[in-house]
Order: C-alpha cells, then sequence, then structure tokens
C-alpha cells in the first residue's frame, strides 16, 4: 500500500464487491479463482439479512411448477441443484467441501385433499425424474406418524446450514473480506476515466481504492449504495415476509412443502429444522403462511401458524414450544406489478454493476452472469496494488448468527 502521508493510503484492485451475503461472497471467490484482484466490503456482518435469514433450501423448481408447466422461474432454477452438488464435492469453481448439509432430500407433503393431490401431480409431471413418489415403507422416520394421511414425494432438493455456508464462503475468501463502517464510503470517478475511486474512512486513516468496475451486491442496501454513487437506475423492489420460529426439545427434524387444496401456487406451508446451541430444535416455517402473515400481527401470525401445524402435524408435541416472528423483505430488481422475478438481476451502469441473486439458490448463475458482463466489457484480471496492507487499517467481517441462535428470538 503506497502512503502519500501517515493518515492517507491507497490501493488498486480489478473488482471491489459491496455485500456479504451468499451472493457477494460467492461473487467473490468465483472472481478470484478466474484470476481477478477483488476484495468485499461489508457495514454489518457476513449474511446479515436476507441471506441468514433463508431456509436454506437448494430449490429445484417444484415450487414453480404446481401449475402443471415449467414457468421461466423453473426453468432457470431447474439446474441449481446439481451445480450446488458439484461445489460440495469441490468438482466446480467455487470449492465448498466442508459445508455442513441439514437434509440431503427435501420432501413435498400432499394432502389428502382433492385438489392437493392434483397440484401435487401436476407438479411431479412438470419435472419428470426430479421427483419420487416415497412408498409407505419408505417413509423417512420423523413421517412415519403421517403415514396414510397424504402423498410425500421426494425432490432432488436439498438444505445447507446457512452459517456453516457462510463459514465456507468467508474461508475461502479470507483476506480480502473488510468490515467498513455504514456511510464511510464516497465514490468518484477516477482521473484516467477507466475506473472508480473509492474514498473509505477507516477511523485509522482516509484510504482510496481504485477499482475497474465496483460491484453492488447488498440486497436490500442497494438502495443506499445507489443514492452514495448518485444513480438512480437499476429501481429495487421488495416483497416482505413474516416468517415464524419455534424451538423445543421435541420437535422432529422436517425438511417438506406443505402443498395446500387451494388455487395458490405457492406452498401452503414450508418447514426446515435446524439444530439449536443449547440441544433444542428449531422449525423455521415459510411458504404462504410467511407471504400472508405479512398483514397480521406477530400475535397473530404465531396463533395461525400453531392452529396451521397442529393440523398439519398432529402427532407433533408442541405444548413446549416457544414461538417467536421474523419480519424480512426480499429485494430485487423491480419487475411489473412487482413480480417475483425469474432469474438472477445484472445490470452495468457506468463502472457500476448492480446485481440481486433474486434467490440465493441462484447465486453460481449470478456470478456467471457478472462474469460474462465483464468480459462484454473487456476487464481482464490484472495484478492489484497494495492489498496485502488492508488488514493494517480494516477488520476482517463477522458470521451473522442465526436467528433461531439470537436469545430475543423464541423466548
Amino acid at each position: 500500500m503506497n502512503a502519500t502521508r501517515a493518515d492517507c493510503l491507497s490501493c488498486s484492485t480489478d473488482i471491489v464487491i459491496f455485500g456479504g451475503g451468499i451472493a457477494g461472497l460467492w461473487l467473490l471467490n468465483h472472481l478470484k479463482n478466474r484470476g481477478f484482484s477483488v476484495i468485499l466490503l461489508e457495514t454489518s456482518a457476513l449474511g446479515a439479512g436476507q441471506s441468514i435469514a433463508s431456509q436454506g433450501i437448494i430449490h429445484g423448481g417444484l415450487k414453480y411448477a404446481l401449475g402443471g408447466s415449467l414457468s421461466n422461474a423453473a426453468k432457470a432454477i431447474a439446474g441449481m441443484p446439481d451445480r450446488w452438488r458439484a461445489c460440495l464435492d469441490g468438482r466446480d469453481i467455487v470449492d465448498l467441501a466442508g459445508c455442513r448439509l441439514l437434509s440431503d432430500h427435501y420432501y413435498m407433503w400432499s394432502e389428502g385433499s382433492y385438489r392437493s393431490r392434483i397440484k401435487t401431480f401436476l407438479g411431479s409431471k412438470s419435472l419428470r425424474g426430479k421427483i419420487q413418489k416415497v412408498s409407505d415403507e419408505d417413509f423417512p422416520e420423523p413421517m412415519l406418524p403421517g403415514r396414510g394421511q397424504g402423498s410425500l414425494y421426494k425432490l432432488t432438493d436439498f438444505v445447507v446450514d446457512i452459517p456453516s455456508l457462510l463459514e465456507r464462503l468467508a474461508e475461502i475468501g479470507q483476506g480480502r473480506i473488510f468490515k467498513i463502517s455504514p456511510g464511510s464510503t464516497g465514490f468518484s470517478q477516477s482521473d484516467n476515466c477507466d475506473g472508480t475511486r473509492l474514498s473509505v474512512n477507516t477511523g485509522k486513516a482516509e484510504l482510496t481504492i481504485q477499482a475497474k468496475r465496483v460491484v453492488f451486491a447488498a440486497g436490500e442496501g442497494n438502495a443506499d449504495l445507489l443514492k452514495l454513487a448518485a444513480l438512480n437506475q437499476p429501481v429495487m423492489q421488495t416483497r416482505p415476509l413474516n416468517m415464524v420460529i419455534l424451538r423445543s426439545s421435541s420437535l422432529p427434524r422436517l425438511y417438506l412443502h406443505c402443498i395446500g387444496d387451494d388455487f395458490s401456487l405457492t406452498p401452503r406451508l414450508t418447514v426446515t429444522s435446524h439444530p439449536c446451541e443449547n440441544g433444542e430444535v428449531a422449525w423455521y416455517l415459510g411458504g404462504e403462511l410467511a407471504e400472508q402473515g405479512v398483514e397480521r400481527s406477530d400475535r397473530e401470525q404465531i396463533a395461525c401458524a400453531g392452529q396451521l401445524a397442529r393440523s398439519l402435524f398432529p402427532w407433533v408435541d408442541f405444548s413446549a414450544a416457544r414461538w417467536s416472528c421474523l419480519r424480512i423483505n426480499r429485494a430485487e430488481g423491480a419487475e411489473t406489478a412487482q413480480h417475483r422475478p425469474d432469474s438472477v438481476f445484472v445490470r452495468s451502469t457506468g463502472n457500476f454493476l448492480v446485481v440481486w441473486p433474486t434467490k440465493f439458490t441462484l447465486s453460481p448463475a449470478l456470478a456467471d452472469e457478472v462474469c460474462a458482463t465483464l468480459q462484454n466489457q473487456g476487464i481482464v484480471p490484472g495484478p492489484d496494488s497494495g492489498l496485502e496492507s488492508l488488514t493494517q487499517v480494516l477488520d476482517p467481517a463477522p458470521v451473522a448468527r442465526p436467528p433461531w441462535q439470537r436469545p430475543d428470538h423464541g423466548a
């Protein structure tokens, strides 16, 4: 790092990424392994926000195919389980070997009603080869008491442990991930008009970073970054959820979509199970419950979740469970009438790239598209200058704690 004064430091790099969620961390490691000089800046903890609030399901598109045809969203996400498994096996550009799985399979549970069975049938036909009906003798242990009450299907989907994933991504990106204070950064055009100059007040020194491209991958935080960079495009939209967490030592470990009998193409309930530090199991509930629960108070949402869980799983003891809500926003590129985007969002404006993965499952596809964009713009890997000294003025960013491990949830 070059110092013009004791309190003024400078360095250069190919790419600076803002946002240490799964998408930003994935992109960091993808670009690094492509030979780019790249660093990531995070104003909070890694994964804080949408990533740590994810259920961890690596989707294969079933939930987008319940209408009987492959939607664009289903097509975009269909290959992701295989791509992720290659990464988990160390066979892809982002090596996730050692990342913990919570469940190697995800299931779909249809109620006994006619409409629920029809939706499940249509989805299974749309994704032929990616779903198989589970026979009564092969029911997994936690679902044995429900045998005969509905149909159970095994999907190619699986569930990753989000804290483990964040820790693995941080590990392989070590030395290039730094924490900065909110509002400490400014942007300006570089003198040679071939990049952007970032100024960062580190509290120890005034840091200047010269970058060929700056990527905003901060989820909902992209809105503030766009303002800071004086950009009015692209436009962001948010779609809120009111998730439910319950914790108890008596909960079985379930990982399944519950398909209802209404006309909605969203599963009535999605259930994932997560280990707690005290030995309890946390159920994390999403799906239609979370989408429709936005208009409910937390008390009303918990009451609705309790009634739904008891009706779907009458064999489970909920008497000692502690319930809470977690409100989160899904941040995406804006669509007409706030429709869910079908795939990843990558937009280039000047020396900035603004990205949203839409779903964290699509992080590999997002990295592919960013690389293609850089190639089309003639941005090629180059040497960095002074990055090894960033550790003198910036600390590494920690990994966020999942909501079910925090004392303010499930109390």
